[in-house]
């Protein structure tokens, strides 16, 4: 049983931790819900109808790491830099959901249905990174394909949900559409939480640039698969646009491989994978939607794959589109499944 300590608890991917700690996801003997002063007693069991032990809301100078087994960080980058390493040399195992850490050589960048072996030893420095939202999703369907038939290069198009921005980013979204129903030629103003305005909108920029006009979420999505794939040499481009929905992110992949396939052997390797779920050309649709894989708790935990197609005239060209929740697949359930792996593992203590 462990004792397990959710930094960010009111937040978005806070309270999906908790939540699905409440679910059993791992034996837990305590969690520690951990934010900010400003939400001194809250009582989360209450408001998220849990039934786990739960013990009071503490601040980060409150929490006792040595009375933990475990931290899942979900308070930002900043917050991580901070308190990660103060918690780990403490003897905590630390679930980092941020980035501060993910691209670091000593700290293994999990996601446990590709690349289990990262945690074979309980890593030196007791940290263990969860990457971006929208990487999780992607190597989990690229890791079946190159598998069957090699990655060469990838280019990713990704449509992020209003809940990758947390709280304040769904509250935005809603409170923007009401405007907008209100009065078809409201505009809003810049800034907020994602630089522009959401409401019926587009917004083909999720970070600050850089001066090669790249994101910081496009080179996210460069990097980080290449290290959970172990393919340090894959070419990867991509373009981050944040759309105007509640939750689960979608991509359009587009693939070079190594050997040619067949649509029917894409989804026949994809449809073996656990945790995956196909939407063959034969479904209709053909494809998985934000609404319809959020509707469902067991289609929550699931990444899915449809409209895969091969291009007639090159066989070694792929083309998938992927969706997933961002807050389940794409952060707290990939961390609590890397504390699950540790705990099978034998070196959580």
């Amino acid at each position: 049983m462990l004792r397990i300590a959710v930094v960010g608890a009111t937040g978005a991917v806070g309270r999906e931790c908790l939540a699905l700690l409440d679910g059993g996801i791992v034996p837990v003997e305590r969690a520690v819900p951990v934010a900010s002063a400003r939400s001194a007693g809250r009582d989360l069991g209450g408001e998220l109808g849990l039934s786990l032990p739960l013990a009071d809301l503490v601040t980060l100078d409150e929490l006792d790491p040595g009375d933990l087994d475990v931290a899942v960080l979900s308070a930002g980058a900043e917050v991580s830099a901070r308190e990660a390493e103060r918690l780990a040399s403490a003897g905590v195992l630390v679930v980092d959901n941020s980035s501060a850490f993910r691209m670091r050589p000593d700290v293994p960048l999990v996601v446990p249905q590709v690349n289990p072996g990262a945690l074979d030893d309980r890593p030196a420095p007791g940290l263990v990174a969860n990457p971006n939202c929208s990487t999780i999703q992607l190597v989990r369907a690229l890791h079946p394909v190159h598998e069957l038939a090699g990655l060469e290069s990838v280019v990713v198009a990704t449509y992020q949900a209003a809940s990758g921005g947390g709280v304040r980013g769904l509250r935005e979204l809603a409170d923007g559409s009401r405007a907008v129903l209100d009065d078809p030629t409201a505009q809003g103003a810049p800034g907020g939480r994602f630089g522009q305005p959401l409401a019926f909108n587009l917004v083909p920029e999720i970070g600050l640039p850089d001066e090669d006009g790249f994101t910081h979420e496009e080179r996210k999505l460069v990097r980080e698969p290449r290290k959970i794939l172990g393919l340090p040499d894959l070419r990867v481009s991509a373009t981050a646009v944040r759309v105007p929905v509640f939750d689960c992110h979608s991509e359009a992949v587009h693939l070079r491989l190594s050997e040619p396939v067949t649509a029917a052997a894409v989804e026949d390797a994809l449809e073996a994978t656990p945790g995956l779920r196909v939407h063959r050309r034969a479904h209709s649709p053909s494809y998985p939607m934000p609404r319809t894989v959020f509707a469902r708790r067991e289609d929550r935990a699931l990444v899915h794959v449809g409209r895969v197609r091969v291009d007639p005239e090159d066989h070694r060209a792929l083309a998938l589109w992927v969706v997933a929740d961002n807050l389940w697949v794409g952060a707290a359930l990939n961390a609590l499944q890397i504390v699950a792996l540790a705990a099978k593992n034998g070196w959580l203590a």
